[in-house]
C-alpha cells in the first residue's frame, strides 16, 4: 500500500467533509470517492474513521495555512486577505457551491463513530480530540494574520482581535455563500474587512 494511496484518501476525506459534513463521510464513501482499495483502510488507518477524519482535518488546515502565510508575507495583510478570499471564491465556484470548510464542519457537528458506536451515541473522547484539532487549525490561521498585521505596525492586542475577525468572518461567509449559491456575501465581507484592516494600518 503506497503513501500516495494514503494521501489520496486523506484528501478525499477532506473533500467529502467539506461537502457533506463529518458524520456523512464514512470510510466506505471515502473509498468510493477516491477509487482506492478497501483494504487500504486498515493498513493506513488502524484507528479507523476517527484517525482518517483527524488526518483530513490537519490536511485541510495546511491547505489554507500554506497559501495564507505565503500571501500575507509576500503581499502584506490587506493584499494577502484579498487573495485568500479569492481562493475561497474559486473553491465555491469550482464546486458549484457544494464545498464549504471541513474544519467548520468538524466544529459544528457532534461526532459519531459509525464503526463502533451503538444507537448513534456520540463518542465524547473523539469529539474532544477533533474539537482540539479544529481549534488548533483556527488558531494557526489567526496566528498568520496576527503576524501579518504586526509586521505592519498594528499593536498586538488589536492585531489579535482583527485576526479573529478575519477568520470568523471568512468562515461564516463561506457558509452563507453555500446557502445562497452565490459569492455575493463573500464579496461584501471582503470589502468591509479590507476597510477595517486598512483603517487599522493607517493608525
Amino acid at each position: 500500500m503506497s503513501s500516495n494511496t494514503r494521501a489520496k484518501m486523506v484528501a478525499g476525506a477532506a473533500d467529502l467533509m467539506s461537502r457533506r459534513g463529518v458524520n456523512a463521510t464514512s470510510m466506505r464513501e471515502v473509498v468510493r470517492h477516491t477509487g482506492t482499495p478497501r483494504g487500504s483502510i486498515g493498513h493506513h488507518f488502524p484507528r479507523g474513521k476517527q484517525q482518517l477524519i483527524e488526518d483530513a482535518l490537519v490536511f485541510a488546515g495546511k491547505q489554507v495555512s500554506g497559501p495564507l502565510e505565503h500571501l500575507t508575507q509576500s503581499r502584506g495583510a490587506v493584499a494577502g486577505l484579498r487573495a485568500f478570499i479569492a481562493l475561497w471564491r474559486q473553491t465555491l465556484e469550482r464546486t458549484k457551491y457544494q464545498a464549504g470548510c471541513p474544519v467548520l464542519a468538524v466544529s459544528v457537528e457532534q461526532y459519531v463513530n459509525d464503526a463502533t458506536e451503538k444507537d448513534g451515541e456520540p463518542d465524547e473522547a473523539a469529539q474532544q480530540r477533533l474539537l482540539d484539532l479544529a481549534n488548533g487549525v483556527f488558531a494557526d490561521w489567526q496566528r498568520i494574520m496576527f503576524a501579518a498585521l504586526g509586521r505592519e505596525g498594528v499593536a498586538p492586542a488589536r492585531a489579535r482581535r482583527l485576526a479573529a475577525l478575519v477568520i470568523a468572518s471568512t468562515e461564516g461567509t463561506v457558509a452563507m455563500c453555500r446557502a445562497a449559491r452565490s459569492a455575493q456575501p463573500l464579496d461584501d465581507v471582503r470589502q468591509e474587512l479590507e476597510l477595517v484592516l486598512s483603517s487599522a494600518l493607517d493608525k
